[in-house]
């Protein structure tokens, strides 16, 4: 019946809660985008390159689940985006083709 798939821990709503539920080593709370990047902890934040910008930089931490936080360094408690695998490969790759060189002019 059509009415069981809309309850509780079933269909597509908890799949979407399921993923967004993801927990890295050691935390207690859900991962969700925009959270306090503080949340998912001090250790395993990376700065892929560094310019000559006065340290202010992005960072990215790789989550259990695969997918990617990426914060500013300048404000570690801000908010951390979170990107998934799909998302953030498909972007290095556009920046690697040209497709962000606009982002420069």
């Amino acid at each position: 019946m059509d009415r069981d798939r809309h309850r509780a821990g079933t269909g597509p709503a908890s799949r979407l809660d399921a993923r967004a539920d993801s927990r890295p080593p050691g935390s207690g709370s859900r991962v969700y985008n925009g959270m306090p990047a503080r949340d998912l902890g001090i250790e395993g934040w990376h700065k892929p390159w560094s310019g000559g910008n006065g340290g202010n930089c992005l960072e990215a931490m790789k989550l259990a689940d695969g997918r990617v936080a990426v914060r500013q360094s300048s404000d570690p408690d801000g908010p951390a985006l979170i990107y998934t695998d799909g998302e953030i490969r498909a972007f290095i790759q556009g920046a690697k083709a040209g497709e962000a060189d606009f982002l420069l002019s």
